[in-house]
């Protein structure tokens, strides 16, 4: 988005916090920038016009009238990271003052940064635990972008991270961006009202101030016949997947037993198992190991229909190392040794053609890199298999690499962020001609404009095939093919994908310019933002010297003093970056002005509490995959400290620690795993005098293989022998008011104070005594306790007849015979 080379005579923006002749001046950009810094709005562009341009001209105007600090966030490390670099060069701001948070950044490094800091690029997962753990205030931040905001549903980071801008910033103002917000009207009313948004401006490339920037980007898609060795391999896997479900049938739960069920109906039959797990009957469990087993043969039929052949040897071959594996589940044991499952396997392992799509996309680079003289292909694919295979594959003809996501998996590494970056910058120098690239190069990333995009299968959402089909187009005519089977799951995925992206071109249509209508719509759902901010959802606004009422939509929205109420593009000419307010005084208060601060003192902050003050909880960083800390942390009367515990989940005071633990998690526990429930409440009560543990959820007893009276036992164990409580929930948010109860008691009537102590260390030699002797035929820490205390040593136990063991309290006959079986047998090897 440079203005280009020196010399030229193409327009830029200038302002007194943008370098000169750096950017390009569009008019679409300067209208959209104008809107976006008089309210909340949701700003919609296609990829790769300048989205972020118009985020970072609202925030240099904030900057300047406003004051404070801009904050913007972006769901990966590597878009992050662009956005840094992009801010650096386009604004006048020293390089140290706009920073970089994400996980690989100390919390303690942050929370010194953040304060130093003008501007913060981050990923919202950071900046959620920073909030929860009250390391940061968004107080003094007066432009937050959501970049990718279609991303905020559910209990994603940014809804929370909105809550709380709304609520704790004196003048706050959020702009949301993003190429494809949502399947329909009800998507995108759902993102604006998670966000606070009150305005969704709407720039196609119909627009003829966008047009000069577009160029055409045509859709074809070829047609692929699978060879009649592929279609084996996927009848054979069909079979097996309608014996599974002739199964659910029988159980009442399947409808049908054709092996194209919707993913709507397999969630309705997963559902309804889980219904009859919940009423204590064991077909549940024995249906949901079918359903688990349909749910892994669909995956396989989907890579040998729509990926290659290759494919789904490396997942076959996955699977079977899970069934071998120690806890293997019954699914995965029960497909491998399938005979019809072991043939198709047989089958797609001989198979030595070449797969119909790897000729045609080999067919499609030819022509784009050789004939028609072309540098640059992207090649997305669902599958990092296929990924992997086809850059091995295309690396034979062309120069190609592979851009994957960061997560390793067995037989697969991911690639870090520094490889990524470097994968990225080698392909934007032209260093190489093909990215062959998973989703991760969807959302944002600043890849340069290449020759073709080729889907190596349709993409089932209308949001990543808009993603998809912006990395070309931009500044020349670009073309995007997408390969499709014939009579597969390809075309249904196909015609969906036409089918959404339809509905949202419409719905944006219908959008664009409803903004009263829009404001309806949100009103419910913004009272709460509303009633936080103290406002009424009108404000007093002067235009042209004339006092009017202004709806919060287009207007100055409720709680963002300082915002202008008139969209002006004079904010970024020569003429007016001197001042930043006209002369009818309408505008932004200067960063120190008395009326710059909220009206309404009694507004509720979320501001760090003063030492002392209020209810404290450390809570460890591992429970942020849980709602409970972030639930506490909006309670004004707690502050919620995040660390990594050694011992312990909650601290509640400097006697009180709490061991969460779901039913499964705490079933588990006794069974497996790296820490036994006995050896994690032990170390707390080493170090605490009350432990506590909360076991949260139903069905205890209906947990795995294991008889009730077992985890009576251990109950019981941990209750008696470790002095620990044990205290049941229903759920997290009973598990949330129960912490804070108990923080409460402990710090407000006991008076005590939060100390955070112990470590995990290493075990006594009395511990590790314990240890050894307890996992011998899995006789657990009491008996093994009870055998130490009679024979005084490890050897002794381990030489000891079973009539000497009985002599021992609480080993009878069986345990005995156990022991000296597993102590005095011949080891055979695991094989």
């Amino acid at each position: 988005m440079a203005a280009t080379d020196e010399g030229t005579d193409i327009p830029s923006i200038e302002h007194p916090l943008l370098e000169p002749n750096f950017l390009e001046r569009r008019l679409y950009q300067l209208k959209l920038a104008g809107t976006a810094a008089n309210g909340h709005t949701l700003v919609c562009l296609p990829t790769g016009l300048g989205k972020t341009t118009v985020s970072l001209l609202v925030t240099a105007r904030r900057l300047e009238e406003v004051g404070g600090k801009a904050l913007m966030l972006a769901p990966t490390k590597p878009l992050v990271q662009q956005h840094a670099d992009f801010y650096r060069e386009a604004l006048q701001i020293p390089d140290e003052e706009i920073v970089v948070f994400t996980g690989d950044v100390s919390p303690d490094d942050r929370a010194e940064t953040w304060e130093q800091a003008t501007v913060v690029m981050a990923t919202p997962q950071v900046i959620e635990n920073d909030l929860v753990g009250s390391r940061i205030s968004l107080s003094d931040v007066t432009h937050l972008t959501f970049d990718e905001c279609h991303r905020a549903t559910g209990d994603y980071a940014y809804n929370y991270i909105a809550e709380r801008y709304h609520a704790d910033a004196n003048q706050p103002l959020v702009t949301g961006m993003s190429a494809s917000p949502g399947g329909d009207e009800k998507a995108i009313l759902e993102v604006c009202a998670n966000l606070g948004i009150q305005d969704v401006e709407v720039m196609t490339e119909e627009d003829a101030d966008v047009s000069e920037f577009t160029h055409d980007t045509d859709v074809e898609w070829e047609r692929i016949d699978l060879p009649e060795d592929v279609i084996e391999i996927r009848d054979a896997l069909n079979e097996v997947i309608k014996d599974r479900l002739e199964k659910l049938k029988e159980l009442g739960v399947a409808k049908s037993i054709q092996p194209d069920q919707s993913q709507k109906d397999l969630n309705r039959m997963r559902a309804e198992l889980q219904q009859l797990i919940n009423n204590d009957q064991s077909e549940g469990f024995k249906g949901m190991s079918v359903h688990a087993e349909v749910m892994k043969l669909r995956q396989a039929v989907t890579l040998v229909e729509t990926q290659s052949v290759e494919a789904v040897c490396r997942y076959f071959d996955r699977q079977r190392n899970q069934a071998r594996s120690s806890g293997a589940s019954k699914a995965s044991q029960r497909m491998v040794s399938d005979p019809r499952v072991r043939e198709a396997m047989r089958k797609a392992e001989s198979f030595d053609e070449l797969h119909p799509k790897y000729r045609k996309t080999r067919m499609l680079l030819a022509e784009t890199l050789g004939l028609e003289g072309g540098e640059r292909v992207i090649v997305f694919t669902e599958s990092r298999d296929t990924a992997e295979a086809l850059t091995e594959f295309l690396n034979d003809s062309f120069d190609a690499k592979r851009f994957v996501g960061q997560g390793d998996r067995e037989g697969s590494d991911g690639m870090t962020q520094n490889q990524q970056q470097e994968v990225l910058d080698q392909f934007r120098a032209a260093e190489f001609e093909v990215l062959v690239s998973t989703s991760v190069a969807e959302e944002g990333l600043d890849v340069p404009e290449v020759d073709l995009v080729l889907f190596y299968e349709p993409v089932p959402t209308a949001i990543r095939s808009i993603q998809r089909k912006g990395r070309t187009g931009r500044q020349s005519e670009g073309r995007v093919v997408v390969l499709m089977a014939e009579d597969t799951r390809d075309e249904a995925y196909f015609w969906i994908s036409q089918r959404r992206e339809k509905e949202m071109e419409s719905e944006l249509r219908e959008l664009k310019g409803m903004a009263d209508t829009l404001a309806e719509e949100l009103d419910d759902s913004q009272q709460a933002l509303t009633d936080f901010d103290g406002a009424t959802g009108e404000s007093e606004v002067e235009v042209d010297g004339d006092n009017e009422k202004s709806a919060a939509v287009g207007g100055s929205s409720s709680g963002s003093e300082g915002v202008s109420t008139q969209p002006g593009l004079q904010d970024f000419s020569n003429d007016n970056s001197e001042s930043s307010t006209d002369e009818s005084g309408a505008g932004a208060s200067e960063p120190n002005d008395d009326d710059a601060v909220i009206e309404d003192e009694t507004v509720e902050t979320h501001e760090p509490h003063a030492e002392g003050d209020g209810i404290e909880i450390v809570a460890d960083q591992r429970e942020m995959d849980a709602n409970i800390a972030r639930d506490l942390s909006r309670r004004e009367e707690i502050e919620i400290r995040l660390e990594t515990l050694d011992v312990g989940d909650y601290v509640c005071s400097d006697r009180v620690v709490v061991e969460r633990k779901s039913v499964a998690d705490f079933v588990d526990s006794l069974v497996g795993g790296d820490r036994s429930i006995f050896e994690q409440v032990g170390a707390m009560a080493r170090h605490y005098s009350r432990p506590i543990v909360i076991v949260e959820g139903d069905g205890i007893y209906e947990q795995r293989d294991i008889h009730p009276n077992a985890i009576r036992g251990a109950l019981s164990s941990l209750a008696v022998d470790f002095g620990a409580s044990v205290l049941r929930t229903e759920g997290e948010d009973e598990t949330t008011e129960l912490l804070a109860v108990i923080a409460g008691r402990e710090q407000e009537t006991a008076d005590r104070e939060v100390s955070v102590h112990g470590e995990k260390g290493a075990k006594t030699v009395a511990e590790q005594q314990e240890y050894v002797v307890s996992s011998i035929a899995e006789i657990g820490p009491v008996t093994a306790r009870s055998l130490l205390e009679e024979f005084g040593t490890v050897e002794a136990v381990m030489i000891a007849s079973e009539d000497e063991l009985q002599e021992a309290d609480g080993v009878g006959s069986v345990t005995a015979e156990r022991m000296r079986e597993v102590i005095g047998t011949e080891y055979t090897g695991s094989n």
